[in-house]
């Protein structure tokens, strides 16, 4: 089971992504094109051209988990980050795109944070 957790990172991937790739291709392009090691515990995004879908890829310690949504009306908020092969994002960022919120506009308050 994929839990989001606040210990985690997660990678946006900020090019489109044919959402046919499974779980090696996803890990191709995350150790060919994201320059990042697919079996690190982060947690990395894809979405497809027109962001319909979504994709998140996982290793668990024992194998990749996947997670695999399709919208049945409505879009993901695009990748903001420019010139950049991904974007790291926080769990509250994630879960907002889940959702369907905007985060871009937002701004975060100050919070303490440990560590």
């Amino acid at each position: 089971m994929l839990g989001l957790s606040a210990n985690l990172r997660y990678f946006l991937c900020c090019q489109s992504t044919d959402m046919r790739n499974g779980f090696d291709g996803l890990a191709g392009i995350v150790r060919n094109y994201l320059m990042k090691d697919p079996v690190s515990g982060d947690v990395f995004i894809f979405l497809n051209k027109t962001r319909t879908h979504i994709k998140l890829l996982y290793w668990d310690g024992d194998g990749f988990a996947l997670y695999y949504k399709r919208l049945e009306r409505g879009r993901y908020d695009r990748c903001t980050a420019v010139n950049e092969l991904s974007k790291e994002m926080k769990r509250e960022e994630l879960l907002m795109l889940l959702e369907g919120l905007s985060y871009g506009d937002m701004r975060r308050k100050k919070r303490f944070k440990f560590g």
